[in-house]
């Protein structure tokens, strides 16, 4: 269990490196996700042939305490599992997020910094986008009492409220303050959440260094994913370490 700076206890695991390495990396799953699932721990078997790999539930998913804030406190929970990797002895921490967790990765490393590189997956780039299905049916789960309950009893998933108090900073808008740590952020064609626009004004609105991919047949996320990409993920990210 780690410990936020606004006092949270966060479930994380460690896996090793499969081979000797100091780079850290921090795996943030997408909305109602958990480290736990499936297609995350498949995610971090890969990672872990490229550094070590730090996989958290955030805030209200799974066996963290607290509620969802849906993309604006997690950054909390990201800064307690990068500091988590910097204590386990990892020279150089990187965070690879998917869907909300991409959103999260990208405010984590404007607003609060201290990693080494950032890589964000089918993430948003703005909030309250509700241009397909799958995103209309996310805002019903977040915004009715129905969804919440929903939510909490099938996902075990925590939601903080319906309504932010004051809307966070947009992951386009901290996307220029990442720079000068290397910026990579991925995309599928065939996501069914958030068209490729997302992608585009994350990218368009980051400074250098930054690149972006355009994965041709790639869906959302996580279940997406394959081994394949994340391989690329994983020399991306060693490649960039070492430039810096």
């Amino acid at each position: 269990m780690l410990r936020t700076k606004d006092g949270v206890r966060i479930n994380a695991a460690h896996i090793p490196a499969r081979r000797e390495s100091d780079i850290g990396i921090v795996l943030a799953h997408g909305f109602t996700g958990s480290w736990r699932e499936r297609s995350t721990r498949r995610i971090a078997h890969v990672l872990s042939g490229f550094g070590g790999v730090i996989g958290l539930d955030f805030r209200g998913h799974g066996r963290s305490e607290g509620r969802s804030t849906v993309g604006d406190l997690e950054i909390l929970d990201v800064d307690a599992a990068v500091r988590h990797a910097r204590v386990v002895g990892y020279r150089r921490v990187a965070v690879v997020g998917f869907s909300m967790g991409g959103a999260v990765a990208v405010r984590h490393g404007g607003l609060l910094g201290g990693v080494d590189a950032v890589v964000s997956v089918s993430a948003p780039a703005r909030w309250y986008y509700r241009g397909t299905r799958p995103m209309r049916q996310v805002h019903w789960v977040i915004e009715r009492p129905l969804g919440r309950f929903v939510a909490r009893v099938a996902k075990r998933t925590r939601i903080a409220g319906s309504h932010w108090e004051k809307v966070p900073l947009a992951p386009y808008e901290a996307a220029p303050m990442v720079s000068p740590t290397p910026l990579l952020v991925v995309h599928g064609d065939a996501d069914t959440f958030f068209p490729l626009e997302h992608a585009y004004r994350l990218y368009e609105s980051a400074r250098d260094p930054r690149e972006l991919w355009v994965e041709p047949g790639y869906g959302h996320a996580e279940t997406a994913a394959t081994p394949q990409l994340i391989q690329r993920i994983g020399r991306w990210i060693v490649s960039s370490l070492t430039k810096v």
